[in-house]
């Protein structure tokens, strides 16, 4: 077994360069195969990505022009080989148990994908982040649960983790660049009937780029639309 960790990154050399050792202390002590993969989104930060990725001995990619975290998770998603795929934030955001238990998930309940859930009663995250970011979350979350994802509220959670054969499909046919991407690949996984766990996670860093209401909320919003029409399109037919 092979896992692949996809880690989006935006100007994130500093959080990648204190974060990446807790993920590479967990994969050492594990069994498995794994590569870990960050996408450099456009950064033009002078290289300083590139070096802190290849000074913890990381695969590192990237393209010229920033495309947004979905751009860049997909592109992870396209270039990586391991039978279980899992993408996460440059600051490695969760304790590495709920690692575990995405990959139980998949290889022994046999869930197609398993997605981090902060909501969740044995969830440790919104008693540790301030009102704002809380407020922010809760707006959003509680939006998209109605009206896009129905059951299925917490979609931006930064850690979901798919089979290969899941994986190469809903990425394969994604559109969404921006923050917005975890609902798409969501709604798509929903409508193919994949079978989806939540599980709970535990906050250990929030030094990550992190959604700002104001910033955006109108985006989003608008970018929900977008998925909706794509699926009437027929955007989100199998291609493979």
């Amino acid at each position: 077994m092979k896992i692949s960790f996809i880690i989006p990154s935006y100007k994130s050399s500093e959080a990648l360069d204190k974060n990446l050792s807790y993920l590479l202390n967990y994969v050492s002590l594990k069994d498995f195969e794994s590569e870990i993969i960050v996408v450099d989104d456009g950064s033009n930060d002078e290289n300083k990505t590139q070096v802190v990725v290849l000074k913890h001995n990381c695969k590192y990619l990237t393209y010229p022009k920033n495309r947004g975290k979905g751009g860049a998770v997909r592109f992870g998603m396209q270039n990586a080989n391991g039978n279980i795929k899992i993408f996460t934030d440059a600051d490695i955001p969760f304790e590495s148990n709920a690692i575990d238990l995405i990959i139980f998930g998949i290889t022994t309940q046999q869930f197609d994908l398993v997605i981090g859930d902060r909501t969740l009663e044995e969830s440790n995250y919104f008693t540790e982040i301030s009102s704002k970011r809380k407020f922010g979350s809760n707006f959003y979350t509680f939006f998209v649960g109605r009206i896009v994802t129905t059951g299925i509220f917490d979609t931006q959670c930064g850690l979901k983790g798919f089979t290969k054969k899941v994986a190469d499909d809903i990425f394969s046919i994604s559109k969404i660049n921006s923050f917005a991407f975890d609902v798409e690949v969501i709604y798509i996984a929903l409508k193919r009937n994949y079978s989806i766990r939540k599980i709970p996670v535990s906050l250990r860093s929030q030094e990550g780029d992190s959604v700002s209401l104001l910033k955006h909320a109108p985006g989003m919003l608008l970018d929900l639309f977008k998925i909706k029409i794509n699926f009437i399109k027929g955007n989100y037919k199998r291609r493979i």
